[in-house]
Formats: C-alpha cells, structure tokens, sequence
C-alpha cells in the first residue's frame, strides 16, 4: 500500500516538474523575451519605418526629400531587422539550452 503511494506520488511530482519545466517555462520566457522586443521598438519603430517608407524625409517633397527618406527608411528597416534577428536568435539559443538541461542532467547520472 504504502509503495503504491510512493510510485504514484513519484509520477505525479516527475510529470508535474516536466509541465513546470516545459509548458510554463514557454510562458514565461516568450512573455519576457516578446515584452524585451516591445520595449526595443520603442527606439527602432520597424513597423511606422515600414508605414512611412516611401514617404519624404522631414516632409520634404522634393525629389531629394523622397530618395533620401526611401534610402534611410530602408536602411533602418535593414538594421533594425537584423536586431531583431539577432535577439530572437539568441533567446532562441536561450531557450534550447533551458530545454535540454533536465535530458543532459539524466544523460549524465545514467552515462556512469
């Protein structure tokens, strides 16, 4: 009777740490890495840039004003992709790595 208990309680702690681990985690960590981007297009606006792309620089409605608002807009567009880019690269690699460490930590105590 009592070994019963200890195996349920032993698989309802293991399957409540991998919900914990695996399903919260993702919650959690897209919550944090999604309000990091926001707060990062504050400074880069890629969407206004993009709505604004093929508009004049300074309300210059010269020829000038519509190059010269097309090259920086779209070189704005270009870096601040690439940020993006990089940030959801890396708390990509973040996020992987969190995901192994429970696989490596068995890996390693049953590799002995």
């Amino acid at each position: 009777m009592a070994s019963s208990y200890l195996v349920q309680r032993f698989f309802y702690r293991l399957i409540d740490f991998l919900r914990h681990w695996y399903v919260k985690s993702v919650r959690i960590y897209s919550h944090f890495v999604l309000n990091w981007l926001e707060r990062l297009d504050y400074r880069l606006a890629w969407k206004i840039t993009l709505k604004n792309l093929f508009q004049p620089l300074y309300k210059d409605y010269s020829v000038i004003g519509y190059i010269l608002g097309f090259l920086f807009r779209s070189f704005r567009l270009l870096f601040a992709s690439f940020i993006y880019a990089a940030i959801f690269s890396v708390a990509a690699v973040f996020y992987l790595l969190w995901l192994s460490v429970p696989i490596f930590l068995v890996y390693k105590i049953f590799a002995r």
